[in-house]
This record gives structure tokens, sequence and C-alpha cells, in this order.
């Protein structure tokens, strides 16, 4: 079992009602909840829900953070999983009854989604499911378990590839291509089936799913958490806000990319996009950096100097700068959050941004115990980039667990 992906959830019940390829195995999260006796379980960042549903499934209390809104609400739908499947069913007929009548819509503007969705009638389909998950809302759970359905067929119904971390390939092409009616029952049929098959855990406590930042866990109580179980973000400029855009285009959320800044601006800093405007002044100056200031200024510089040799002059040091900045104010709001004891356990990998190696484990295990907690160790569980060069870089990296204790 690899434990630093999310693809063996793909074949469990709940978890595998949205793919999202940023996460972790939910039997692995189950493993360290029993093994280390947790009674308490926080996630800062949260994502699709993996770590508060195997937390559901162990009776264990468990509360879930994280601020990207459509993400959020994946993870929130998914909870819904104690519905009754055959109301469910029923409000899924209901829809289909409104789409099968074919009454015209119009197309949309978005350049992406036409590219995204050549065959003009298979869209008006996925448009009529869309309008009809919508309209028939009722303001209850399964509103949401209805708008999780719809959105988790979007990506199988068009040609269009997709990278292996979101990211939507409008000039690649899939073989295998769903038609959006018989994917939308399919759909909901799985979601049936697997609600029935969780029902023996209907009287576990209810996970809690808070759309907020991890840098200060607002709505998670003081000395909560006795197990904090997490991936956070890598340093490996991936835009998480890019990862999505193509459901939020369709939802009509956004209209392009430039829509996305907002959420970049609230996202913690682990993309070279999400540094537009950031002043580092104030990172630069701050105490929380202390511990790992001198190597973090070095690493700092380096990249400064090297960015103005490639042609990208990507923002690689501001991004270093800011990502730890940001670790620094969430280990401090996870210690407000943690009770005394309180075991960590951090999937994370290193980065070499333009080749400059940043020991990521090392510098937010130092500015953990700067805040307070007692020890932390790094267990590695892979190699990376070793298979292949790397067109940026050849610096091998590896992703591990780091585990913070006290």
């Amino acid at each position: 079992m690899n434990t630093t992906t999310f693809i063996d959830n793909m074949r469990l019940p709940v978890h595998r009602w949205f793919k999202y390829s940023a996460g972790f195995s939910s039997q692995w999260a189950a493993d360290v909840i029993r093994e280390t006796g947790a009674t308490r379980v926080l996630d800062p960042f949260a994502g699709s829900g993996t770590t508060v549903v195997a937390a559901e499934q162990l009776g264990v209390n468990s509360i879930g953070v994280d601020i990207h809104p459509f993400v959020s609400r994946v993870a929130r739908a998914k909870l819904k999983w104690r519905s009754d499947p055959d109301t469910f069913l029923a409000r899924v007929s209901a829809v289909l009854d409104v789409v099968r009548s074919k009454h015209d819509v119009p197309l949309p503007k978005s350049t992406l989604i036409l590219r995204c969705f050549p065959d003009e009638a298979a869209l008006k389909d996925l448009i009529r499911i869309r309008d009809a998950v919508f309209t028939l809302r009722q303001g209850d759970d399964y509103d949401e378990l209805l708008w999780l359905a719809m959105v988790s067929i979007i990506r199988a119904c068009s040609p269009a590839g997709t990278a292996q971390w979101q990211y939507i390939l409008p000039n690649k092409t899939k073989a295998r291509v769903a038609e959006p009616v018989e994917a939308f029952v399919l759909r909901a049929e799985l979601f049936a089936e697997d609600m029935r098959a969780m029902a023996v855990f209907a009287s576990s406590p209810e996970g809690i799913l808070l759309e907020t930042d991890a840098r200060t866990l607002d709505g998670v109580p003081d000395g909560w958490a006795d197990l904090v179980l997490t991936s956070p973000p890598y340093a490996n400029n991936f835009d998480y806000a890019d990862a999505t855009r193509l459901e939020q285009t369709f939802l009509e959320e956004i209209e392009g990319w430039s829509d996305l800044k907002p959420l970049r601006k609230s996202l913690m800093k682990s993309a070279t996009q999400h540094m537009t405007g950031w002043d580092p002044e104030e990172a630069l100056e701050s105490p929380l950096l202390d511990p790992i200031r001198s190597e973090i200024l070095g690493v700092f510089d380096e990249l400064n100097a090297v960015r103005a040799t490639k042609g990208g002059n990507k923002a690689y040091h501001l991004m270093v700068l800011g990502y730890f900045y940001d670790s620094a104010q969430i280990w401090n709001a996870i210690r407000r959050s943690s009770a005394p004891g309180v075991n960590v356990c951090y999937v994370v990998g290193d980065s070499a941004p333009y080749g400059v190696h940043v020991p990521v484990e090392r510098w937010l295990g130092e500015l953990a115990l700067n805040q307070g907690f007692d020890s932390w160790s790094f267990d590695k569980v892979r190699d990376r980039n070793i298979k292949w060069k790397n067109r940026k870089h050849t610096h091998p990296l590896h992703e591990g667990r780091l585990w913070i204790r006290g």
C-alpha cells in the first residue's frame, strides 16, 4: 500500500465518490489512528475528506479543515453518506425526469468548456443535469449528494485529458468518454451502494468539516486534538486553485483563469502563482522564522540569483519564503488546537526549485519545536525524481512521514 497517494481509495466506499489527486491512503490513515490510540483527530488540510471519513469508520471524533471552497464542498458532501439511499435515488429520478425532457439549453460562452466538450449533444445533457440539480434543490443533505454526483462525472464526460495532478489538458484526448445521463445514473447507484455498505458505521461520531484557514484553525477548540494527521501542500509549485478550474468553470463559479486570483491569495503559499501581490517583508521580519532564518535566507538569495538566468524567471525565492512563513503560522495554530502529548503526522516531500535543495522536513521540524513541540523525526517512504530526468533539475528527492510529538 502506497501511503502517500490517493489511488487505493478509489476502491473504497465514499472515498471513491470523487477522484482528487492530492491525498493519501485512507487505510493508512486508519492504521495511524488505531496505532496512536487517538480519540480526537484533526486534519488541517482535509482536502476531499480522507482523514475524516476514515475516523468516522473507526468511531473517532474528527475535524477537517480546508480553505478551498470547491474541495471543501466535496468533503462535506461525502459526509452525507448517512442519508437514506432510497430517498436519494428518488431525488435522482426527479433530476432525470427533467433531463430526459430534452428541453433546449444555451451553450456556455467559456472557451475552456467548449474545447473540453466538443460533442454539443453530450454537453447539453451535462448542462441539463447541472441545471436540474440546482433547480430541484430542497435545502437538505440530498442537495449536496446530487451536487457531488453531478460534479464527479464532469471529467469522465469530456474527451480532454487530465494530468496526474488534476490539471486539464484540452489538447490531449482519452479513449473512453462517458455519456452524461448514463454516467450520472451509474454514479448515483454507486453512491447508494456505498451508503448501504456504510450503514454499519452510522452510529459513529459525525466528522466536522470547517472551511477555514490552516494558519488560524478558526473553529477548532483549544487543546482539542490528540492526533493531527494531514498532508499539506508541497513546496513544488502546484497550483491547487487551477486543479479544479474545469469544474468551477462548468458550475459557472468562475469565467476564466484570472478569476482564481482571490482563491490563490487565500491558499497556503506553495506555488509561484500564489505570490502575486505578496510583500515578503512580513516574513523577513517575523520571529516565527528564527530557527531557520540563516538557512532560508541563503536559499532565498540563491534562488533569486538563479531565476535571473532562467527563461521562466519564476519567483521560487518568494514561494519558499512564503511556504515556511505560512508553515510557522500553521504550527502555531496546531499547537493551540492540540492537547499535551499530541502526535502529529505530516505526509511531506522535499523540494529543489531550479535545482536548489530545500530540506523541507527538517525545516518544518525545527519550526514545530519553536512552537513548543517536543521532538520530530522523519520516516522516508519513497524516492522521487530518480527514474527520469526532470526538465528543471536532476536533484534526487524523497517523500515520507514527518512525526512531531508533544
